[in-house]
């Protein structure tokens, strides 16, 4: 950097300040050489041959200077600080309602972290901002080339931190209530993207920034800025609104901290900036004199080496990454850009306010794009001969006479005032508030009374909010509208932009095309209500497919169903849907960066979920789910379904076992109802069987598997257990787990016997005599609760111990005094609450089934275990006779040696003698009917009766 010198248009003016700082500060040191090194940095930028146009974003201000200067200069080249690989979108600003943003997005990274992901990148434009009226002076002006020279979207997050909200705005440390924009709905249309615009002008010194508000007596920055910058430069000419901005720019940018990550991102940005700017000029020869390079005020004291057409410090611009970027419109809000640059609330409403008044006031033609939607389709640049640019005037000191006086003085507007009472007061009524005549006059007086405290001439926007918070809303707020609220629609409310059918990526405007059917305006932002009878009107099928599918991608308040489902093997004949597409405009967009219809979106998300890292056999079981219910692709279904074996038998834990278990019987139970099984579930199925028999006595032991998970897991070997088998599996797998697991846990170690019960190795009896053990024992009654927690859980494996479980719950109940039954019963009640919440129906259809209906009945009602069991029959005596039986008694060795390998007891019986006798009724019978008798003899002896 050169030394300061006195010479130049600004000599006297260093003089001045330099003079000054030495008497307030009793040395030329620090002071003198930041109040010198500000005009150096004006005297700089207005010397550069190439014009430098400094803005501030969402600046009246900086959008009426820029239109006077387009039209006095006619530049033929506009150099403009934004994205450059954003240029090819801004052509579709005219067929969208401003405002807007710009987008760049990336959900596939190559060169970044993979938790990045996805990358978004903002660029807001509204109509009152001075990018705007540059974008449309370029693209409606023959022989206007625009040229965007800022660093791409790629290197926004290859020079930034993970902090990647830095870029959009770097919050103050002064904590001013600012940063507190409002969190609704429109506050959040652009996600977490971050945000660039053209001219981030704020203080990066905290005490600076609190110095201005504390004594411009203002509550936060965006007041103090309209106050102080935006009221005196409205009406400025050119050289002045120049040299005050750079002027701020330059003070904001000497005092802040030295050595910041944002400093050297700055520096970078301007370096990257002037090298495109040369490179774009030597490429076409354009003449410096007719460009015009539009930058940030910030941006425009730069002193970086690389500053200015004459410089020749190198600067290499580093290739960008492979990842692939996609680029869109998305619609902005007012309260959005104010939530993501940590402007006030409002502030963005005020400016559009003002905006309209300056232009009504100054009578200015702004520019704009030819068919904008939501305003005049007429360009302004259009409408008159623009007057011929003269030869550049020299520049002259204008910032001592703009320093040295005050701004001219406005009077008080009292009709515009009065407007703003009746207005304020008749909103309120609207929305609750008992308002009325008196109170539009208290909140007059009270604006006339703020704006004198505070040293104003008339009262602004920021003073009237105040004064009707204080006036109307009191202490109470009886709406969901609070006043201050109501104070920002006064000034034109929030506005929110849309994209246009024509702007939107293909994915989008095919949805709009597909859902045409239903004939509704899908560009409204208010929800409309979808009826569709399928039965009665078959071509709307498509739509409803449509709509599913939706309801699977999208925000679930963007397609919301009212009535009917879609599940495995059901579909609903009437449906009705609430649809808010208008409203999730920006999610449908990105939509469209991930592929070109709805479908191949859906099919590429479910393949990404089970090829993931994050993917278990759950997961994967989910996406073959879905994939059926919304896809007609057996294909992917058996890709889908291959992947889950893969991940089952890949997984070395058990806690997705029960949402396994879960799905895989309902989609077994989807196939066998619709065809054959198809050989992924018949691979899950024996996979599964295997991995669980491996996994059972670990599962048992380790302390991090819940019941909830071993239960599972049982469950899904006992209830595909005959499927199983059938497919080749051994039985044996089961039942050596089942004797390896030697659990500790009370609930486990009740799992453990109900296997043991249905496998057959624990009788019921002696189950019961284990319960019952239990109870008698003063040491376990307390983690009783627990066994009954497992015993519960092993309703899923083996679902008919529902008795035995309610008879031990019962038999508990019954048995153990209130001392300690009182104590451990929340235990059981948050254990069963916890742990089998879906299994106590049918503990309690047991329980009503077992236990009497009535009342009357419930005192002579003897529970069915506690009843004595009884005898059993006498056996009657079998009579044996025949050659058979003479020849069993003749010869008993061969029966006493089959009767003792068989373990049975006891010895021959004494045959009655008369056991060979005939039965007299017998013999009576067939003497009273020998036709019977004759005809079987006859038939035996092979004659005819």
């Amino acid at each position: 950097m050169t030394a300061p010198t006195t010479a130049g248009p600004f000599g006297a003016l260093r003089e001045q300040l330099t003079a000054a700082a030495g008497a307030f500060a009793g040395s030329s040191g620090a002071v003198s050489e930041i109040l010198a090194g500000m005009v150096d940095d004006v005297d700089r930028a207005l010397g550069e041959e190439l014009e430098i146009f400094p803005v501030c974003h969402h600046s009246p201000a900086s959008a009426l200077a820029m239109v006077r200067r387009l039209r006095a200069k006619q530049p033929k080249v506009i150099y403009l600080e934004l994205c450059e690989d954003l240029q090819p979108l801004l052509g579709e600003l005219r067929n969208c309602r401003l405002p807007v943003a710009v987008q760049a997005f990336a959900s596939e990274l190559d060169g970044f972290p993979a938790d990045w992901g996805p990358l978004s990148v903002v660029a807001p434009i509204t109509e009152a901002s001075a990018e705007y009226q540059a974008v449309a002076y370029a693209l409606e002006t023959p022989g206007v080339e625009l040229v965007l020279v800022d660093r791409s979207t790629d290197h926004v997050f290859q020079w930034s931190p993970r902090r990647l909200a830095d870029d959009a705005h770097e919050a103050p440390a002064g904590g001013d209530v600012e940063a507190a924009a409002p969190a609704g709905e429109e506050a959040a249309l652009h996600g977490d993207a971050v945000g660039v615009e053209i001219g981030d002008l704020r203080p990066r010194f905290a005490e600076l920034e609190a110095y201005l508000l504390h004594h411009g007596k203002v509550r936060h920055w965006s007041e103090w800025w309209d106050q102080y910058v935006e009221q005196p430069l409205a009406d400025a000419d050119h050289d002045t609104y120049r040299q005050v901005m750079v002027l701020i720019g330059s003070l904001f940018r000497r005092l802040r901290p030295a050595g910041s990550d944002r400093q050297d991102r700055d520096e970078d940005r301007e370096r990257y900036m002037w090298t495109r700017m040369r490179q774009h000029l030597a490429a076409s020869g354009a003449d410096p004199a007719d460009c015009l390079y539009v930058c940030g005020a910030f941006h425009a004291a730069s002193r970086v080496e690389q500053f200015g057409l004459r410089a020749d410090a190198p600067f290499e611009i580093t290739p960008r990454t492979g990842t692939r970027w996609h680029y869109g419109l998305i619609p902005s809000s007012h309260s959005a850009i104010e939530a993501q640059f940590g402007l006030a609330p409002g502030s963005v409403s005020i400016a559009a306010a003002t905006w309209t008044k300056a232009v009504a006031r100054t009578g200015l033609s702004p520019f704009r794009l030819e068919g904008q939607r939501g305003g005049r389709t007429r360009g302004g640049g259009r409408r008159r001969a623009a007057p011929t640019p003269g030869p550049a005037a020299p520049v002259a000191d204008r910032l001592s006479g703009y320093l040295a006086q005050p701004p001219a003085a406005q009077g008080l507007d009292e009709a515009e005032l009065r407007g703003w009472c009746v207005d304020i007061v008749r909103l309120a009524r609207r929305n609750g508030y008992l308002a009325s005549t008196a109170d539009a006059i208290a909140v007059f007086e009270t604006s006339i009374l703020l704006a004198g405290l505070r040293n104003r001439a008339r009262p602004t926007p920021y003073d009237f909010a105040d004064a009707a918070v204080t006036c109307i809303e009191k202490d109470v707020v009886p709406g969901r509208r609070d006043v201050r609220r109501l104070c920002e629609i006064l000034f034109g409310g929030d506005r929110v932009g849309q994209v246009g059918y024509e702007a939107l990526p293909p994915l989008a405007r095919d949805v709009h095309d597909r859902l045409a059917p239903l004939g509704l305006d899908l560009e409204k932002r208010t929800i409309q209500r979808a009826l569709v009878d399928l039965r009665a009107s078959p071509e709307l099928v498509p739509c409803s497919d449509l709509l599913w599918r939706l309801r699977h991608l999208l925000p679930r308040d963007a397609v919301r169903p009212i009535m009917g489902e879609r599940r495995l093997g059901h579909r609903s004949i009437q449906e009705s849907w609430d649809l808010a597409l208008g409203r999730s405009q920006r999610a449908l967009i990105e939509l469209g960066y991930e592929g070109v219809t709805v479908e191949q979106v859906l099919e590429q998300r479910l393949r990404r979920a089970v090829r993931g890292p994050d993917a278990t056999a759950s997961v994967a079981l989910e996406a073959v789910e879905d994939a059926i219910r919304l896809l007609d692709s057996p294909r992917l279904v058996d890709e889908l379904g291959a992947r889950a074996v893969e991940l089952l038998a890949a997984e070395r834990t058990v806690d997705d076992a029960p949402e396994v278990l879960r799905r895989i019987r309902r989609l077994l139970a989807h196939h066998r109802a619709t065809g054959p099984l198809p050989a992924w579930c018949e691979a899950f199925v024996t996979t599964g069987y295997a991995h669980y028999c491996t996994l059972l006595p670990t599962a048992f032991l380790d302390e991090e598997s819940g019941v909830r998970q071993v239960g599972a897991m049982l469950g899904f070997l006992f209830g595909m257990e005959s499927l199983a088998l059938s497919l080749g599996c051994d039985r044996s797998q089961l039942e050596l787990a089942v004797a390896q697991s030697h659990p500790e846990a009370p609930a486990k170690v009740a799992l453990l016997w109900a296997a043991r019960h249905q496998l057959g190795l624990l009788p019921l009896a002696e189950l019961r005599e284990r319960c019952g053990a239990l109870l008698a024992n003063p040491l376990v009654v307390p983690a009783f609760p627990q066994y009954l927690s497992g015993f519960v859980q092993a309703l899923e494996p083996v679902p008919g111990l529902a008795p035995f479980v309610v008879e031990v719950m019962s038999s508990a109940f019954a048995r153990l005094p209130d001392p300690v039954l009182l104590p451990w019963l929340p235990t059981l009640i948050t254990t069963l609450r916890e742990h089998g919440a879906e299994l106590v129906p049918l503990l309690v259809r047991e329980a009503g089934r077992t236990f009497p209906g009535s009342l009357p009945a419930l005192d002579a009602w003897v529970p069915p275990w506690s009843r004595p069991a009884s005898p059993p029959a006498p056996a009657l005596p079998a009579v044996a006779s025949g050659p058979v039986a003479g020849l069993l008694s003749g010869h008993p060795e061969a029966v006493d040696a089959v009767a003792a390998l068989l373990g049975c007891d006891g010895g021959w019986r004494e045959e009655a003698a008369t056991a060979s006798a005939t039965p007299l009724e017998l013999t009576t019978l067939l003497s009273a009917h020998p036709e019977t008798a004759d005809a079987v003899a006859a038939l035996l002896a092979g004659q005819p009766s």
